[in-house]
């Protein structure tokens, strides 16, 4: 959010929107970098397995159809040609939100060190390591006209007995084709031993309103175990035991579970239905549809506000914003004397809002914050500090508008820091922009899946941007309907629940320097992720009725143009299903 009404990025930034062409290549570079880590794992002539090494990975070659694997969305067949060697080769074909993800869970040892390669051919294909405990390894090539070697390597945790290895293609790119996958490291089990048989005696225990802990019966032969939400799988672990967090309060969820060895997955479990609770503390909750509004400390020509004055529409406000101090990682908040209002007042009005159910909290950064959490004493200034304003001024909790990048390990540490001190009723909030929220591998992205048990909303900012990926594959540009829900399709289907994802536009022409469009294209932007009505070219796969809602920036902005974003959009999202 820019104090100077969200002109100066583009320029300070180089983020010139008529710079389209430039932005259409680098965006799609740029989303596959940040998704693969880079091009290091290309490798045409790296060796071959070496002599008296075992494979892991079963059919490695698809002699045998695809025994062992299972592919998204039934994207995965089995074809003579082309191929690698031997008779078989896969061929995966993504399509609409489905990347066409084939995978093999494989047994492992703790604490060992793994190579992990198969040959490809394709635009973007993917080959990586998931579940290693440490961290999870992905490697990839743009074009590979022939036959491509892509190798990559990753070390194990403490606990680790089971990794899954898989491909997959890119939204909206044509089918690709992998051979020979090799996993070579210690065994993590007899490759005679049989696949496991399904796990029983699923249950759950005391659910929260963000996790619930589920425990069932061991497996004879099991060397892990993959837990299933809703379908999807959500992790895996080695004993028969798992916390799943991360979910949204007084929702309803189903889960399932498998045993893996080093021969396969078993069938899933019976299934086990959970309903997480309504949320506990002292604060009020934020509703399952929700409005964010900025509330600017400042005045930069917009409507001057108090926080009593704010719109009833919004159920959030964000106080823009918290200052660094002299003390790394620590920030502070004072008024601005422009506005002439007391700090006494300012406390009344927040406990006001308070009482009428909404959350107040306060703004991290801005386009011109140079807030820094670089480490773990960082990590700590920034959370005592913010909890030191949470108590002095009442806030809620906190909003991250970083837009000059964070570094995740730290950040997480800072954030669940403050979750401690604060409670069950902490409301985090984010504000990235849209290159933060491209691609998992992304900092912004990363930290705001590490805190999924207690982050409340990313909100997006579908401004000031210029052209971007959907996930589709498709380049898209800033002000229509297909660009707010193609992006939105990325968090969704990236890791964040529904509920953690809401929309970010500027309440006027005035309020950004690019990327205004009417209350109406919002709202037809929200039923086409909740309903799937309202859509432009692009229409999600499968519709996401619990997505949060929207942002705005600002709460002055709006007033200035006599709350038209408000009254347009606020009653549109509080009447979502």
């Amino acid at each position: 959010m820019d104090r100077a009404r969200h002109i100066g990025r583009i320029f300070l930034r180089g983020r010139d929107p008529g710079r389209g062409r430039g932005r259409r290549l680098g965006g799609v570079l740029a989303s596959a970098l940040l998704a693969a880590g880079g091009l290091a794992g290309l490798d045409a002539g790296a060796p071959a397995l070496a002599a008296g090494a075992a494979n892991l990975a079963k059919n490695p070659g698809f002699e045998s159809g695809l025994s062992y694997w299972t592919c998204s969305g039934d994207s995965g067949t089995v074809v003579s040609s082309p191929v690698h060697n031997g008779t078989g080769a896969l061929k995966a074909t993504p399509a609409g939100a489905d990347n066409a993800r084939c995978a093999q869970t494989v047994s492992v040892l703790p604490n060992s060190s793994y190579t992990l390669s198969a040959w490809v051919r394709g635009a973007y294909v993917y080959l990586g390591a998931s579940g290693t405990g440490t961290t999870d390894v992905s490697t990839w090539t743009p074009s590979a006209t022939d036959w491509q070697q892509l190798t990559t390597s990753f070390t194990t945790g403490p606990d680790t007995t089971s990794v899954t290895v898989h491909t997959h293609g890119w939204y909206g790119q044509a089918a690709y084709f992998a051979d020979d996958v090799t996993l070579t490291g210690p065994g993590g089990g007899d490759p005679g031993d049989p696949v496991p048989g399904a796990p029983g005696g699923l249950t759950a225990g005391t659910a929260t309103a963000t996790s619930v802990g589920l425990s069932w019966s061991p497996v004879t032969g099991a060397t892990g175990y993959n837990v299933y939400q809703d379908g999807a799988k959500t992790q895996s672990v080695a004993g028969a035991s798992a916390t799943v967090t991360g979910l949204a309060p007084a929702t309803t969820y189903r889960f399932r579970v498998t045993a893996t060895n080093g021969a396969g997955e078993s069938p899933q479990s019976a299934e086990v239905t959970v309903t997480t609770a309504a949320g506990g503390g002292d604060g009020p909750a934020v509703p399952k549809h929700a409005v964010t509004g900025y509330w600017q400390n400042f005045d930069n020509g917009a409507t001057v506000q108090r926080i009593s004055d704010v719109q009833s529409q919004y159920d959030i406000i964000a106080v823009a914003f918290a200052d660094a101090t002299a003390t790394p990682g620590a920030v502070t908040f004072a008024l601005d004397p422009a506005l002439k209002y007391t700090e006494a007042q300012f406390k009344a009005d927040i406990a006001a809002k308070r009482a009428a159910g909404k959350s107040v909290v306060v703004s991290v950064g801005g386009e011109r914050g140079t807030v820094s959490v670089n480490d773990s004493a960082s990590a700590e200034n920034f959370a005592s500090s913010l909890y030191a304003l949470m108590q002095k001024y009442g806030f809620d909790g906190v909003d991250i508008d970083l837009e000059n990048g964070l570094n995740p390990t730290y950040m997480t540490q800072a954030l669940r820091s403050l979750s401690a001190k604060a409670g069950s009723r902490l409301v985090i909030t984010m504000a990235p922009q849209t290159i933060d929220m491209q691609s998992t591998s992304a900092g912004y992205f990363k930290t705001a899946l590490n805190i999924k048990d207690i982050l409340t909303v990313v909100n997006m900012q579908y401004y000031n941007s210029g052209s971007m990926n959907g996930c589709d594959g498709k380049v898209y540009s800033q002000g229509s309907v297909d660009f707010i829900t193609a992006l939105a399709c990325i968090q969704l289907e990236g890791g964040l629940a529904p509920s953690q994802v809401g929309l970010g536009l500027p309440a006027s022409t005035r309020g950004a320097g690019s990327g205004y469009v009417p209350p109406s294209v919002v709202n037809d932007a929200l039923d086409c992720l909740a309903k799937g009505t309202g859509c432009g070219s692009f229409k999600p796969a499968k519709t996401y009725p619990g997505i949060r809602g929207a942002m705005t920036w600002s709460t002055n902005w709006d007033a200035s143009a006599g709350n038209a974003w408000s009254n347009g959009v606020g009653p549109h999202v509080h009447g979502l299903p």
